[in-house]
């Protein structure tokens, strides 16, 4: 199966090609300059064609959360044009599509885990053109498939794991917040779950398959204690490990407002797709002893 994934260094993208080698489905990253969200309409159209896909994940997005509050218009034309025009794309060739969305659509007040049925409120500029995103794909193709995730980690690029290890280098505590509770999703765990939905969509035309999804890992935790955790599994490994000081949100003020309670409901993604994420606490040991010995090879 040829799965045709939008960018090249994100997370899930190079999770996506990790996972994928030596298997049967052949990932082909397409970015910049070929594919660029942000640029012409139809040359995105005319790249996806190209790369003769038998589905399409939509992985490609602007994350830089704060940043979007000041850049309101790249980040809507990355996370909703974008992402409409790969949807066309997608039905012109008549091949299902995975189009990856958050938890900020939603705005965190409520007390338990979203479902995918309960109402969005986004409270950020990023969330706000994750959510159009979503509605430009489900209105543009209804052979898709929208996957929310959240407090995504890896190996790969920027992310939670890799920024406390680095800060552990340098510090005897770092300062982490406590009353924002999530589930953080390895990428490479949501890749696994991204290539089971793809091959359900490919060999199954069943709409149950087709709409919105969570995909999470199981299991929750605030920041601070997701952070613990990466101390203790860095400290098996002899790696890096601190003091983990809980806050509070506004002793951590940021330009856009996170949601406090992040965690998804990932039910409906087992009972239609046979997808369950592993608990994060076990996948979160594997990829910090990675970050680990990479870091120590590097050094």
């Amino acid at each position: 199966m040829r799965i045709v994934v939008t960018g090249r260094e994100g997370q899930v993208v190079r999770s996506l090609v990790e996972r994928g080698k030596g298997g049967a489905f052949e990932i082909v990253p397409l970015g910049r300059p070929d594919l660029d969200l942000a640029g012409s309409g139809d040359a995105m159209v005319s790249a996806i064609e190209s790369a003769r896909p038998d589905i399409v994940v939509s992985a490609a997005a602007y994350t830089q959360v704060d940043k979007a509050e000041h850049d309101r218009e790249l980040a809507y034309a990355i996370n909703e044009v974008g992402p409409r025009t790969i949807a066309q794309a997608a039905h012109r060739l008549g091949v299902p599509l995975i189009h990856l969305s958050t938890d900020y659509v939603f705005d965190g007040n409520k007390h338990s885990p979203y479902v995918e049925t309960d109402v969005t409120g986004p409270t950020s500029v990023y969330g706000e053109s994750k959510l159009a995103g979503e509605q430009a794909v489900l209105a543009q193709h209804e052979n898709s498939a929208v996957l929310r995730t959240a407090w995504v980690y890896s190996p790969f690029g920027a992310n939670f794991v890799k920024t406390m290890l680095r800060l552990a280098r340098d510090r005897d505590e770092v300062e982490v917040v406590a009353d924002q509770r999530g589930n953080p999703s390895s990428a490479l765990d949501i890749a696994d779950g991204i290539l089971v939905v793809a091959a359900n969509m490919v060999g199954d035309d069943n709409s149950d398959q087709r709409g919105i999804f969570h995909m999470t890992s199981n299991g929750e935790a605030s920041w601070a204690e997701f952070a613990e955790a990466i101390f203790e599994a860095s400290a098996e490994v002899g790696g890096p490990a601190v003091r983990v000081k809980h806050i509070r949100t506004a002793d951590y003020p940021t330009a856009a407002r996170r949601p406090p309670n992040s965690r998804l409901d990932s039910g409906k993604l087992f009972r239609i797709h046979g997808v369950r994420l592993p608990n994060w606490r076990a996948s979160t040991k594997d990829v910090v002893e990675r970050v680990v010995r990479m870091t120590d090879q590097e050094s």
